[in-house]
């Protein structure tokens, strides 16, 4: 199996605890990070967090509270950023609207 399918498979069986009585915190002990970064709506992440995947690889996540002409947007944000040629790329960046 390669690494794609691996990961995908761990998000089905992520989903698949969480939709089992008493699954999900068995499958949680065994798959979480010793350090982990979950962004849920309610907003868990207050303060800016940068969360050191490999000497190349962070996640950047915060709340932003902004204002464009006359709409207000509050969301959980988070963005992957890789290093490439010595520099940072941003790889993928996700909203959560609270």
């Amino acid at each position: 199996m390669n690494q794609h399918d691996e990961l995908i498979e761990l998000e089905r069986a992520a989903w698949q605890a969480l939709s089992t009585e008493g699954a999900a915190a068995p499958y949680y002990e065994k798959t979480l990070a010793g350090t982990v970064l979950m962004l849920l709506p309610g907003g868990l992440v207050v303060d800016e967090r940068v969360l050191d995947l490999t000497p190349d690889s962070a996640v950047v996540a915060y709340r932003v509270e902004a204002t464009r002409e006359d709409m207000d947007y509050e969301a959980l944000l988070n963005s992957t950023y890789v290093r490439e040629d010595g520099e940072w790329k941003l790889a993928l960046h996700q909203q959560t609207p609270l």
